[in-house]
C-alpha cells in the first residue's frame, strides 16, 4: 500500500511539475538548471505527505496538488543552496553533480531563487489561503534552520531546534497545506502538525545514522562531512545506539499524533515504519 500510494503521488507531482515549468517563459539556461534539480529523482516525500494529509481529512489528492508542487519546489531550491560552497560545499546530490558543479555557482543560486519564486507564484492560484500560510511559514522556518546550521557548529544544545526548523518545517508545511485544502478542523490540523514535527525529527535522525553507516553510492550524496566539519548530529551527540533509541521514541510520538488526527492513518503509519528502517 505504501509503495503504491507513494508511486501515485510521485507520478501526479512529476506530471504537474512538468506542466508548471513548461508553461513558464524562462531563459533557456535558467529553465535547464531549474529542471535539472527538480527532475533529478527525488522521493517526492513532501508532496506525498501534502496529498495524503488532504485525503486523510476528507479531501482529494488533486485538491492538494498545487501546494504539493510548491512544497517540492521549495525543498529543491533548499537543496541547491545547501550544496553551495558557501554552505555545505557538496559536489554530489542524488547521484549526480550538484547544481553548482553542473552550471556554476551563479546559475545554481539563480535556479534556487527561481524555484522559490515559482513556488509562491503557484500558491497564488491555490484557493486555500491556509495552505499558502502554512507553506510560507515553513519556508521561513527552513531558512532559520539553515542559518543555525551555518552558524552553530559544535553547539549540541541547539541540535533539536536546528533540525526542527531545517527538516521539520517543510513537513509541517506539507501536511498543514494538505489539511487546509480539505478544510480540516483545527483539532485535526494540529494533530497532523504534531505528527509532522515528530516525523521530521525521526527523518533527520535516520538521515544522520545513514550519514554515519551508509555509503555515498547508496545515498547518492557525500557522507560523513558534517561530523568531519565539526557540525553536531544525533550520532555525534548521542552515539549510534542513542540516536537509534531517539528515532524509536520520535516514531512512537509520530504514530500517536497521526492516530489522534482520525481518519485512515495507514499510509502514515507505514511511512513511519519504513523511515525507521530506510537505507537511502
Amino acid at each position: 500500500m505504501l509503495n503504491d500510494r507513494l508511486a501515485r503521488y510521485a507520478a501526479m507531482t512529476e506530471q504537474k511539475l512538468g506542466e508548471l515549468l513548461g508553461d513558464q517563459e524562462i531563459p533557456a539556461l535558467l529553465k535547464e538548471s531549474m529542471a535539472y534539480s527538480v527532475f533529478s529523482g527525488g522521493k517526492r516525500l513532501r508532496p506525498s505527505l501534502c496529498m495524503a494529509a488532504c485525503e486523510l481529512c476528507g479531501g482529494t489528492a488533486e485538491e492538494a496538488l498545487l501546494p504539493a508542487c510548491a512544497v517540492e519546489l521549495i525543498h529543491t531550491y533548499s537543496l541547491i543552496h545547501d550544496d553551495l560552497p558557501a554552505m555545505d560545499n557538496d559536489d554530489m546530490r542524488r547521484g549526480k553533480p550538484s547544481s553548482h558543479i553542473a552550471f556554476g555557482e551563479a546559475n545554481a543560486i539563480l535556479a534556487g531563487d527561481g524555484l522559490q519564486a515559482l513556488a509562491f507564484a503557484i500558491l497564488a492560484d491555490c484557493p486555500a489561503v491556509g495552505a499558502q500560510k502554512h507553506i510560507a511559514r515553513g519556508a521561513f522556518e527552513m531558512v532559520m534552520g539553515q542559518s543555525l546550521d551555518c552558524n552553530t557548529e559544535g553547539k549540541a544544545e541547539l541540535l533539536n531546534t536546528l533540525q526542527d526548523y531545517k527538516t521539520g518545517a517543510l513537513f509541517r508545511a506539507a501536511v498543514g497545506a494538505g489539511a487546509a485544502c480539505a478544510h480540516a478542523s483545527e483539532e485535526q490540523t494540529n494533530a497532523l502538525l504534531a505528527f509532522a514535527t515528530a516525523y521530521g525529527m525521526l527523518f533527520q535522525i535516520t538521515d544522520d545514522i545513514l550519514d554515519f553507516t551508509g555509503s555515498a553510492k547508496a545515498l547518492g550524496k557525500s557522507v560523513g562531512k558534517d561530523a568531519a566539519a565539526g557540525k553536531v548530529t544525533y550520532v555525534t551527540v548521542y552515539g549510534l545506539e542513542g540516536a537509534k533509541a531517539r528515532a524509536m521514541a520520535f516514531a512512537a510520538e509520530a504514530r500517536q499524533a497521526v492516530l489522534n488526527a482520525g481518519g485512515d492513518a495507514a499510509f502514515f503509519i507505514e511511512l513511519i515504519d519504513y523511515t525507521l528502517t530506510r537505507r537511502a
